[in-house]
């Protein structure tokens, strides 16, 4: 089953998008998720294993189904400029696609996580979905 990431994995990621304009936290289906008004920019989730006999479709599959063989993964998805999909998705391991949005990308956040990396993503992924007004008070970030 699908949950919650680690404390300190959500602090980290609350740290980020908290500091953004206008951004407000929800729980989501699974897991939690950032908003700017009513659109999704971060979504962060653990996922476990795809239960035998299940695939796509399966709530845990995305992640769990592109990097097979891990216990659990904590994961965030986020919007991507659509000049960046295919970049992205062709880094593999980390980045890998969730199957839904056209311009959806996911990361699997370990040890070796580059925050920094996180937060310039998770910016731009602000800037895609905030309205223009708010997505100019964070240009240069």
């Amino acid at each position: 089953m699908a949950g919650d990431v680690p404390p300190e994995v959500e602090d980290r990621l609350r740290a980020i998008c908290g500091s953004l304009p206008e951004v407000h936290e929800e729980p989501a289906w699974v897991g939690v998720r950032w908003r700017v008004r009513q659109r999704t920019f971060a979504h962060a989730c653990s996922v476990e294993p795809v239960p035998p006999g299940k695939g796509a479709g399966h709530p845990t599959s995305d992640a769990a189904r592109v990097f097979p063989g891990h216990d659990r993964l904590d994961v965030v998805s986020f919007r991507v400029p659509d000049d960046d999909v295919a970049g992205l998705s062709a880094v593999g391991f980390p980045f890998y696609r969730p199957g839904w949005g056209t311009n959806v990308i996911g990361l699997v956040l370990t040890a070796a996580t580059d925050w920094q990396e996180v937060e310039e993503l998770l910016t731009d992924s602000y800037r895609i979905q905030a309205p223009k007004r708010l997505a100019r008070l964070v240009e240069g970030r």
